[in-house]
Formats: C-alpha cells, structure tokens, sequence
C-alpha cells in the first residue's frame, strides 16, 4: 500500500525517496482529485441546464474602483501570517509532520520570522493589487453570475459541510474511541464517514442554493453524476492508503513472515493464527473464499502493508511510520465499491439528458448509491447496533432511507418544471 507518496514513489521507482514527500498523503490526494471530478461534471451540467433554460441568472450591484480597506488589509495580514508560519514550520521538521500533517495544521507549532515575512507579502500584494484597481471615482456596475460561475463556492461549502459532517457522524459510529480523545479524532486525517458528509454537505448546498436563487432540484440533478463519482475516486483512496475501510477476513490466505500471503485450507487452523496474533479482532466475522482461477487472489483477500491505519502485526526489517500489515486476507471492499460506483456513474451520466422530470436523477443517484452500500456492509467491517434481533450498522441504516427516498422521488415527485424562476 502507499499511505503517502514517498512509499508510492518508492514502489514505482524502486529508490529511496526523500522523507518530506511524506506528508503528501495518497488519501487526501485522492480526496482532492474526486473534488476536482465532481466540480468539472457539475461545471458541464450547469452550463447545459443554464442553456435549456433550466437555471437563470442572477444580477447584483457592485462597487469598483474604490481604495483598499483597514479591514482587507488586517485579513490579507492574518492570512500572510498563517501561510508563512505554517509552511515556514514545516522546513527542518519534516520527520516530525508527516506522520500527521493535520495534527500540525492545528497545532500552534511554526516559524514566527516566516510568518512576519508572509504578512508583508501578503498585506503589500493586497495593497497593490487594490492601488492597480483604484478609481478616481468609484463606480456601481450590474454584472450577472449564473449558477456554474459559483461552483468554487459550492465546492467549498460541500467539502465543508462535507468534512463536518464526516467527522460527526464518525464519532457517533466509534463513540467509545472517541470520547477517550475527541480532539485527536476530529482533527485525525482518518475516521471519516461519507453519509454523515453528505448529509450536511446537502442541508449546507439548500441554503446556499435558496439563499442565492438557484433551482435545488436542478442542482441536485446537476451533482448526482458527480456525487458518486467522488465517491468512488475517494474509495481509491481508502484503498491505496489502507485506511481501515476493508471488508472482513478471509481466512483463506494468511500473512507469511515476509508479509506476502499464501493460501491455506484449513479454516480452523487460519482462524486460530489470526486471533492468536490479533485478538481485537478475536469477534469479527470472517469468511473461507478462494479467488477463481481466472482472477488473482487480491481481489478476494489483501492484507494492505503498510496501511495508513496501522493495523496488525509488524512487517519484518521495516522502518518508519508504517510498518504493519494485516495477519490475514481481507475483501478489498473500498475497491469493490471504487468500481461499482464508477460503473453507476456512467450510467447516470448516460441517463442525465433522458430522465423527464426534475429531481428525478437524483432520485436515482440515492437508490444506486444505497443498495450499493447496503450490500457492501454485509463483508465490510464496521460497528453494529444492537437492536434486540436486529444489528444494522450506522450505513445499513442511512442507505436503507436513501432507498426510500429515492423510490418516493420517483414515484411521487412528478411535477413539471416550468420557466420561471422559483425559490425551492
């Protein structure tokens, strides 16, 4: 596995790389490259609905001309200031970040001379910038913004609201861990659950969409091919940095000495070996599969070393932060989904300019989205609930509503749009 892109490099070249390419994690970049995709298909599907006349415009008034403010200048100083101290910390401390780049973020380490120099560079480049635009007079323009001209403030407001929300509903699902340290957890790069971002992500795109008098069935529709796209870009990412979002064991294949696996035979024997060397997992639930002859073995068992999670035993003659790799097989379901959810955007794709009915689309993006991850659930470790003769996990439970939601768009959500502007 590659939790960062020194381990990438390494495997690719064959090299030793140097230690600050650390603290380019392969997760967040992955994270980056699915917000990316889901601003360009959302950019594509606003243009289009703007040119059906589907979405409209919005004009405002604004003032140029005029000469830099106290205000601007005092922001352009703190930005100056956190970016100089931020990164100036960085240089001579490599070994000590990159393990957690986000820790160091919100930590009141730095370097205090690299701040002072990135307020002046920041504050001067704000003064000059506004001294270029200055007028002797300053004058009131009309301009008008059309929804896909908004799309870095959507993808701001959705990464947001959708790392908030993430966060949160990953504490409820791993409350016990997470009241032991609940500031590690929130600031932690791991432990983030995508239908708790979702769902703040979207009640923080309705206001922005009323608020700014954009149509949110059609925003819905114009994001739903996107929305599972990221999704399952994201899951590479859970999946190259081994981040703990595996299936179950398979008990099939066990973890050798030089952290290859081999396949075994015997279940009784391969089960007795992973508790004895992982008792915490001693309760979960695991599986005897062998992969046909006409697949390689990884896609039914990968013990991910070198997983970002550090999970399992120690690999032998390692060094470094990540040195462990799991004492058996698991699904690889983070790259199950990555492929399922790439194929369903295809198809949401395929069907954007033939569904009828507004909001429909997205209709379809819940259910897909739903009985993916509902099934997903049934060889993927997570926490259960104990529910007398029911134990749903926390996805289970929100795909299944994602379900019906999406079925009660489809089937009752049949009104027409028509060309006006309405506020939703």
């Amino acid at each position: 596995m590659y939790p960062d892109f020194q381990y990438l490099f390494q495997s690719i070249f064959h090299h030793t790389m140097p230690e600050w390419l650390g603290i380019f994690k392969t997760f967040g970049f992955l994270v980056a490259m699915a917000f990316i995709a889901a601003a360009w298909t959302l950019s594509l599907e606003l243009k289009r609905k703007e040119k059906e006349g589907l979405l409209f415009p919005q004009y405002k008034k604004i003032e140029v001309g005029k000469a830099v403010t106290i205000a601007e200048l005092l922001w352009s100083a703190v930005l100056g200031f956190i970016l100089g101290f931020k990164v100036g910390g960085f240089f001579g401390h490599a070994s000590e970040i990159t393990p957690n780049p986000m820790g160091y973020l919100f930590s009141l380490h730095g370097n205090i001379l690299v701040g002072i120099a990135g307020v002046a560079i920041i504050t001067y480049s704000k003064y000059a910038e506004k001294k270029k635009q200055q007028l002797p007079e300053p004058v009131t323009k009309t301009i008008t913004i059309l929804p896909h001209h908004r799309i870095a403030d959507i993808v701001v407001i959705a990464a947001v609201g959708g790392l908030l929300g993430a966060k949160i509903f990953n504490a409820f699902e791993t409350w016990d861990s997470f009241i032991k340290d609940p500031i590690g957890s929130l600031i932690s790069s791991d432990g983030l659950t995508f239908y708790g971002g979702l769902i703040v992500a979207t009640a923080s795109l309705y206001y922005f969409a009323r608020k700014n008098n954009i149509s949110f069935k059609h925003l819905c529709d114009a994001a739903a091919p996107g929305l599972i796209l990221a999704y399952g870009i994201g899951r590479l990412g859970c999946h190259f940095s081994g981040d703990g979002d595996w299936g179950i064991f398979n008990t099939a294949y066990l973890t050798q000495h030089d952290g290859t696996l081999k396949y075994i035979a015997d279940d009784k024997y391969a089960s007795a070996l992973i508790n004895a060397h992982y008792t915490t997992l001693r309760d979960l639930p695991a599986a005897h599969v062998t992969a046909p002859s006409w697949l390689p073995d990884w896609t039914v068992a990968m013990n991910y070393p070198h997983n970002v999670a550090r999970e399992g035993f120690a690999l032998q003659n390692c060094t470094g932060t990540y040195c462990n790799v799991l004492p058996a097989g698991v699904f690889p379901t983070s790259l199950y989904e990555a492929i399922a959810c790439i194929l369903l955007f295809c198809i949401l794709w395929y069907l954007r300019k033939r569904i009828k009915y507004p909001l429909h689309l997205f209709g379809i993006y819940l259910i897909f989205n739903g009985i993916e991850r509902f099934f997903i659930e049934k060889i993927r470790v997570n926490y259960k609930y104990d529910w007398e003769f029911l134990h749903p996990t926390q996805a289970e439970i929100i795909s299944t509503l994602l379900v019906v939601a999406g079925l009660g768009i489809l089937l009752f959500h049949k009104k027409k749009e028509i060309n006006t502007v309405q506020q939703e």
